[in-house]
């Protein structure tokens, strides 16, 4: 199985830190009693901007979940065919290649889902089977890059394409004063990828995906996730997850690299999900990582924020375009998300 090219696709409405620090503070001016405390939040999470689904005065409108839904179906449709439309052009091939379609998001609803509702506007093949998963959350685009190799395992002269649209912005809580929520209205932006993962029998170039390892935490469930509520989706962010990561990462990507006969060492690059600073230090402690191997993690945290599970999709992207290792090199992408759990993907360039 090889993952042939990843596309990506961003919504136009960019918007630096600053001012959507602006934006916060005058929203909660009259609420929240520590303004300084909130410009410390978003300072700490190291994001210097965030591309937002929607144009920045549009999201007072939105004051019911129908709304904020009803604008997440909107542009998903537009992102969402946009990175798949990408990845496919980068891959050489075009939707009537396509045996099935994988659709990962977290953060809202629609039945049918979004990857139905590309069906027409991709003008895929009507025997296309379709995969939608909702609420793995940030461990999903490593999650969804594994599930593509498991299907084109057993087929191997077929095509998936994983599809992850994460719309953050549209879920934000604007009267939710907790600590969670005003951390998580700094780091979280909006975007989508997709990847092209083919069958042994195909011929398309890429890195070779060697073997895969999902790992559940057990008791974890309040780490991290959502509430869902008539106000829809309220953050589940505990500040246990760095302690999580340095807790386990390393005991289980060590079993897993030697099931290989591989170790650490021998890893030549790291695309890990941007999960924010403190996770970021955490799994460079846990995995014992020179200071510049998540150097592309790091940079797509600070331009973009985390986009949940499109982030570790971005890093891929990048390292095929700019950072690809030599030939026959191991590599590995991974993430952690809600569960809380971890996904492993080990790679060959």
């Amino acid at each position: 199985m090889r993952i042939a090219a990843v596309g990506s696709a961003l919504p136009p409405h960019f918007y630096d830190q600053d001012t959507l620090l602006a934006a916060f503070r005058e929203h909660w001016a009259q609420r929240y009693f520590n303004l300084g405390r909130l410009e410390q939040l978003h300072r700490n999470v190291l994001v210097g901007g965030r591309h937002l689904a929607l144009p920045m005065e549009e999201y007072a409108g939105l004051d019911t979940f129908g709304k904020a839904n009803d604008a997440w179906i909107r542009v998903a449709q537009e992102v969402g065919e946009a990175a798949v439309r990408n990845a496919l052009a980068a891959a050489g091939l075009g939707p009537g290649d396509v045996d099935t379609l994988i659709f990962v998001t977290v953060t809202g609803v629609a039945a049918p889902t979004i990857d139905a509702r590309l069906m027409n506007r991709l003008s895929l093949r009507p025997d296309t089977k379709r995969v939608p998963v909702f609420g793995l959350g940030c461990v999903a685009g490593a999650a969804g890059v594994a599930r593509a190799a498991d299907y084109v395992r057993a087929f191997p002269d077929q095509v998936a394409v994983l599809l992850s649209v994460e719309l953050c912005s549209l879920t934000l809580q604007r009267d939710d004063l907790s600590i969670p929520n005003l951390i998580a209205s700094g780091l979280f932006g909006d975007g989508a990828a997709a990847v092209v993962v083919v069958g042994v029998e195909r011929t398309e170039p890429g890195p070779r995906v060697v073997a895969t390892r999902s790992v559940f935490y057990p008791d974890t469930e309040r780490v991290m996730g959502w509430e869902v509520s008539e106000r829809g989706f309220g953050i589940v962010l505990s500040a246990e997850v760095p302690d999580v990561t340095r807790r386990f990462l390393r005991r289980d990507v060590d079993a897993f690299l030697a099931e290989h006969g591989l170790s650490r060492r021998d890893i030549a690059s790291w695309v890990a999900h941007p999960g924010g600073p403190k996770v970021l230090e955490a799994m460079q402690d846990a995995l014992e990582l020179a200071p510049d191997a998540l150097e592309l993690t790091w940079k797509t945290l600070r331009e973009v924020g985390n986009l949940s599970s499109t982030s570790v999709l971005l890093v891929l992207e990048e390292t095929m375009r700019s950072r690809r290792p030599a030939p026959g090199s191991p590599g590995m992408l991974l993430a952690m998300g809600p569960g809380f759990c971890s996904e492993l993907v080990l790679l060959e360039w």
